[in-house]
């Protein structure tokens, strides 16, 4: 009896419970409906015709088309698919570069001993606060010498030198929460730093590592301001590059177009926050940062 009455009580409990999470549970769903509503509104317009665009505003189209994929595919005298290829060499680069780099500068920070290491790491802790517009004149001025202007190589390159601050930081502090005990059974069995930061560092690092790729991929992929000013050939362009060329100021833009290719450019970008959103909680709770 007293069993019944428990689970009476637990269950009127709930349904109490759930009654008043109701209206957070609508004002959350009203506010996800008012975030969502812009980016359904441009795939919803990426299949009417040019003339329906900002005539309707509904999310339902009255004439389905799919020219304006055809057309921005083929609208700005090279596929658009050449561009899809150059960001992903230079996001894929980045990527590489930028675990490489990091993870060695972190590794040194964390574990090993060198003079005046406070200095450089507060140095380096310094660079956060720059803003970017205060390295761009001399870092245009260095590539232009190197002959850099209108390749891939300004927006790569300085990827394997550890240059974002930021990825090194996330790494340390995951790093320093790796025990040194570790370190100090490697020392015996004879291992020096390089074995010590290969062997063990990284592969207990893969949480922190997953998240660094996928935030570079996500910054590179979106990035406009680098390439535009660096490249200048058309077949050079990366993806947000390329849709500023549907954008006219002096006669009619294509927004069809541009809105097709927009819808397709963020598609790398969700299919890599979806596969691997559980490592971008993973590796940010593990070193307890956030930006």
């Amino acid at each position: 009896m007293k069993t019944i009455r428990a689970e009476g009580a637990a269950a009127a409990e709930e349904a109490d419970r759930s009654w008043r999470a109701l209206p957070k549970h609508l004002a959350l769903a009203l506010a996800s409906i008012a975030m969502l509503y812009p980016l359904l509104w441009m795939l919803s317009s990426s299949f009417k015709p040019e003339e329906d665009i900002f005539s309707d505003l509904s999310l339902w189209p009255q004439t389905v088309t799919l020219g304006n994929y055809v057309e921005g595919w083929f609208g700005l005298g090279i596929q658009f698919g050449r561009f899809f290829l150059n960001s992903l060499i230079v996001s894929g680069l980045a990527v590489v570069g930028n675990l490489m780099a990091c993870s060695l500068a972190a590794f040194a920070f964390a574990r090993l001993e060198f003079p005046l290491k406070k200095l450089w790491f507060a140095a380096m802790l310094g660079t956060l606060m720059l803003p970017y517009h205060v390295t761009l004149i001399p870092q245009y001025v260095l590539f232009q010498k190197l002959g850099w202007l209108n390749t891939f190589w300004p927006l790569v390159v300085p990827k394997f030198l550890a240059v974002d601050a930021f990825f090194i930081f996330l790494m340390v502090q995951f790093f320093r929460g790796i025990p040194r005990e570790l370190d100090e059974a490697a020392v015996i069995d004879g291992c020096g730093p390089w074995r010590i930061y290969w062997s063990i560092m990284l592969p207990l690092s893969r949480p922190v590592l997953a998240a660094a790729a996928i935030f570079s991929f996500i910054w590179t992929w979106d990035d406009f301001f680098g390439p535009l000013l660096y490249l200048t050939d058309v077949a050079n362009y990366t993806v947000p590059l390329a849709l500023r060329g549907f954008v006219d100021a002096t006669s009619r833009s294509a927004w069809g177009p541009l809105f097709a290719m927009s819808i397709l450019s963020l598609v790398p970008v969700f299919a890599a926050f979806l596969m691997f959103q559980k490592h971008i909680i993973d590796g940010i709770a593990a070193s307890g940062l956030k930006r």
